[in-house]
C-alpha cells in the first residue's frame, strides 16, 4: 500500500510563526504562558505543554504580573495589551501579520462609521479567538454574522462595512454579501446605499480548498488530520469528504481504524492549517505498517 502526504498541508505562515516563537522562548525559559491554545490541535498543544508552555484563559491572564505571555496567531483585542501594560507583562506577540493588518482596517472603518452612524459587520464564527480580536477593534460594537438569521441584527437603513474572518470560505462570504445586498434593496429601493464589502479572507488558507479537492480525487482513501476545535480543519475536512466519500477525520494515531485500509492500494494524508507535519508523518508511518 502506498501512502502519500499532501505537500501543501500543514501549518500556515501565522501558525508556524507562533509555534517557532514559543519554541524559541522555551529554549531559555522553563515556562511560558500562552493566552489560549497556541493552535487548534490537541496533539501539538500537548507537545508544547510538555516543554513548559502553560495555556491560560483571559481571566487567568488578568491575574498575572511580571511574566511573559505569548499571543498566538489569532491576535487579541486592545484590552489585552492594556492589561499587559498595567500588570508589567511582557508580551511575545506572535499575531499573524495578515490578522494584524485586518484589525487596523476594521478599526479605521469603525472610526468612519462612528461619524456617519454606520455599522461594522464581521462574517465569522461567534466566539472564535480571531473574531474576538476583530470585534475588539470596534469597542465590541461590531455585529458578527455567522448564520443567515444573524442578518436580522443589521439596520439596513444605515451605512454598512463588511469584513470577514481570515479563515472563512470565499463562497460563504459571497453568499452573505449577496443576502445583504438583497435586504438593502428591499429597505432602500431606488436609493444609492452606502455599503462596502471587503474580501479579507487569507488566500493561503482559501486556496487550499481547490488543492485538497484535487488531492482527494487522486486517492482511494483520505485521512484528514485535524484537531476537532479547528474551524479551518472542519471546513477543509468537509471539502475532502465532498469529493471522496472515503475520507476519515482523525486527531491522532489512536483514532486510526485498520478496516479503512482493507484492499486499498493508495492512501492520501492531508490536514488543516493547524496540523503539524510531524503528526501527518507519524500517521503515515503507522498506516504503512498496517
Amino acid at each position: 500500500m502506498n501512502v502519500f502526504i499532501d505537500k501543501v498541508s500543514g501549518f500556515c505562515f501565522g501558525v508556524n510563526h507562533a509555534v517557532e516563537a514559543a519554541e524559541l522562548e522555551l529554549k531559555d525559559n522553563s515556562k511560558l504562558y500562552c493566552l489560549g491554545d497556541i493552535v487548534h490541535n490537541e496533539t501539538e498543544v500537548r507537545r508544547l505543554t510538555d516543554r513548559g508552555l502553560i495555556i491560560i484563559n483571559h481571566e487567568e491572564f488578568k491575574k498575572l504580573h511580571d511574566c511573559k505571555v505569548l499571543i498566538r496567531a489569532h491576535g487579541e483585542p486592545p484590552e489585552t495589551y492594556q492589561i499587559a501594560k498595567e500588570n508589567n507583562i511582557t508580551l511575545v506577540d506572535a499575531s499573524c501579520p495578515i490578522v494584524l493588518k485586518l484589525q487596523k482596517k476594521i478599526h479605521k472603518a469603525y472610526e468612519k462609521m462612528l461619524v456617519v452612524g454606520g455599522q461594522v459587520l464581521i462574517y465569522g464564527k461567534k466566539g472564535h479567538a480571531e473574531v474576538l480580536g476583530l470585534v475588539g477593534q470596534t469597542d465590541n460594537t461590531a455585529i458578527v454574522i455567522d448564520k443567515d438569521e444573524d442578518l436580522n441584527s443589521i439596520d439596513f437603513t444605515k451605512p454598512i462595512r463588511l469584513f470577514s474572518q481570515t479563515t472563512k470560505s470565499i463562497d460563504g462570504l459571497a453568499k452573505i454579501t449577496e443576502l445583504i445586498k438583497q435586504r438593502i434593496k428591499e429597505k432602500n429601493p431606488n436609493v444609492d446605499f452606502d455599503f462596502i464589502a471587503n474580501d479579507t479572507i487569507c488566500r493561503q488558507v482559501s486556496n487550499r480548498s481547490k488543492e485538497l479537492k484535487d488531492f482527494a480525487h487522486k486517492h482511494e482513501v483520505i485521512i484528514f488530520v485535524s484537531g476537532k476545535k479547528s474551524s479551518n480543519g472542519m471546513f477543509l475536512y468537509d471539502v475532502c469528504k465532498s469529493v471522496n466519500a472515503h475520507t476519515y477525520l482523525v486527531s491522532n494515531t489512536d483514532e486510526l481504524n485498520s478496516e479503512w485500509f482493507k484492499d486499498i492500494n493508495n492512501v492520501g494524508i492531508c490536514g488543516a492549517t493547524s496540523t503539524p507535519v510531524w503528526l501527518m508523518e507519524e500517521i503515515a508511518a503507522i498506516i504503512s505498517k498496517m
